[in-house]
């Protein structure tokens, strides 16, 4: 809750770029999306994060875990995907979203030992695809009217979902790759 401040700042630089992911513009539904994100956190649905700007300590952008996947009596899960994220308009094409991916990769893959990590994104964003890419995610393909559309004005429509994953095996690669990229 001490990033709502910061989160409504960022969110509202420039807000073009936010078709596609729904980024709460007002002090107070920030407050709930956040009070939201942590009730999902304590249920175990998500690990949110405020990503901060190291250089400045500014608050520049969101992102999870999230569809956090365990087998039956396991407590570290075996997949997991990263997303839910936003990032200002400052922040974005800047190395800041790819030193957050190195170190979430590196959480699930060295740590939780998962053997997937999931990013998706709308079919249609293609700026979210072409950066998923850039890390080095694999495509897997696009699950029509896989999920409800998150854009304003499409409440009760479906969208066509893009799939990529990183699976344990690409996974010091990618790392590397990563770690080249925030240098």
């Amino acid at each position: 809750m001490d990033h709502v401040d910061g989160l409504v700042l960022a969110a509202n630089e420039d807000r073009s770029t936010y078709g596609f992911t729904p980024v709460p513009q007002l002090r107070d539904d920030m407050a709930g999306h956040v009070e939201e994100l942590l009730q999902q956190w304590e249920t175990g649905q998500v690990v949110p994060f405020a990503q901060i700007a190291v250089a400045t300590e500014r608050v520049v952008g969101a992102t999870r875990y999230m569809t956090i996947r365990t087998r039956e009596h396991d407590d570290m899960p075996y997949a997991v995907e990263i997303g839910g994220t936003w990032l200002a308009a400052s922040a974005q094409r800047t190395a800041i979203n790819t030193e957050a991916k190195l170190l979430l990769f590196a959480h699930a893959f060295e740590h939780w030992r998962v053997v997937r990590v999931d990013l998706k994104g709308d079919a249609r964003n293609e700026r979210s695809r072409t950066a998923m890419l850039r890390i080095g995610a694999t495509f897997e393909g696009v699950l029509r009217q896989w999920q409800p559309s998150l854009v304003t004005g499409e409440e009760n429509l479906y969208r066509d979902t893009a799939m990529y994953s990183v699976v344990r095996s690409e996974w010091p690669s990618i790392r590397r790759n990563l770690e080249t990229i925030v240098r």
